[in-house]
């Protein structure tokens, strides 16, 4: 087996979080979504947000959501291509919380990095890209 990337992640929300989803994960982080016309009318399950060309974010919402909890899940990590101060001021204007910042070690090496929380209790980690360091 030779794996070569992530394809996508899936996360659970609340059955009445789709609205809210859409709202933090297009217009706060800036993700394309696809699919939410059709998960509206009813002809799909989920809907998703494209990361980047290779990678995308799936939604299900779900009756029986339960929100993450610090023994069952911890946080994923996105990579940006800005510096992470220009991170930092959009998520100030947009009056979305840090809870914390660090310079932690992943995939493509050691960067800085804020982490915030989405509208369902996941923790989502913004790294700066390795190649602005």
């Amino acid at each position: 087996m030779n794996v070569t990337a992530i394809d996508h992640v899936n996360i659970r929300i609340p059955i009445s979080g789709a609205d809210q989803a859409l709202e933090f994960y297009s217009n706060v982080l800036g993700f394309e979504p696809e699919q939410f016309d059709e998960f509206k009318n009813g002809t799909r399950t989920l809907f998703s947000f494209r990361l980047g060309e290779n990678n995308v974010l799936h939604i299900r919402p779900s009756a029986d959501f339960k929100s993450p909890s610090n023994t069952n899940y911890d946080h994923f990590a996105l990579i940006v291509d800005i510096p992470i101060s220009d991170v930092k001021k959009h998520l100030s204007d947009l009056d979305i919380p840090i809870l914390r910042e660090g310079n932690p070690l992943g995939a493509t090496g050691r960067g800085p990095a804020v982490y915030v929380t989405d509208p369902f209790g996941y923790i989502i980690e913004i790294k700066q890209s390795s190649k602005l360091s």
